[in-house]
């Protein structure tokens, strides 16, 4: 005789995630080594494509995560700040941050445990046009970046494979160069600018179901 047990979904998000850091390319980081130069200065950006959170519908929205590392980004220490799409209703906002912030467990919970310190929430329109590590996303005052990918000798933009930043098992990331990347946020003391160096996209999904 077989039983089966019902399941509440707490969340079930897709889209992707977009890195683009201070390392160099491609970024150590992506594939759990010590970043460029010992620590890590970053963004992290989720544009969820289609996504719903405790029964509220995210899909469409991004969440951006402004990050400092202080050495292998898998050991924690995190320094963030989070910019979230003003889109967003203030129902969508709290359960973006409660699923991010790691109050929902699962996946989101174990990454949430990377952060030793959320140094402030802002909201913001977010400009993100990327896809395959192609194009830009800007937010006005605190983000600009443009990038374009790496191709290889066949002309194919080359990818990385089972990367320790996916959760979408099998999916490529897509690896790329930004030609410009600058965050200004000083009320939090990130600010930085580079050229030239990591960028990385690939497909993302998180999906929590409780009994």
């Amino acid at each position: 005789m077989s039983t089966t047990t019902d399941q509440r979904t707490v969340y079930d998000l897709e889209g992707t995630l977009l890195e683009i850091c201070s390392c160099g390319v491609l970024c150590p980081c992506f594939v759990g080594e010590d970043p460029d130069g010992g620590s890590c200065a970053g963004v992290i950006a989720y544009r969820l494509e289609r996504g719903e959170i405790e029964g509220v519908d995210v899909s469409g929205l991004t969440l951006v995560n402004v990050a400092q590392i202080p050495g292998n980004a898998l050991q924690g220490g995190w320094r963030v700040a989070l910019v979230v799409d003003d889109r967003a209703t203030e129902e969508q906002e709290h359960a973006m941050l409660r699923a991010f912030g790691g109050d929902l467990g699962g996946f989101l919970g174990d990454l949430s445990g990377l952060v030793d310190e959320v140094v402030g929430v802002r909201r913001a329109t977010i400009h993100h046009d990327v896809a395959e590590a192609t194009g830009s996303i800007r937010i006005d005052g605190i983000l600009e970046a443009e990038m374009a990918p790496i191709v290889g000798a066949n002309g194919v933009a080359t990818t990385l494979q089972e990367t320790a930043f996916t959760t979408v098992p099998g999916a490529p990331a897509y690896a790329g160069k930004a030609s410009r990347f600058v965050v200004t946020l000083p009320e939090f003391e990130m600010e930085w600018s580079f050229e030239g160096h990591n960028a990385i996209q690939t497909p993302w999904r998180a999906h929590h179901a409780i009994s």
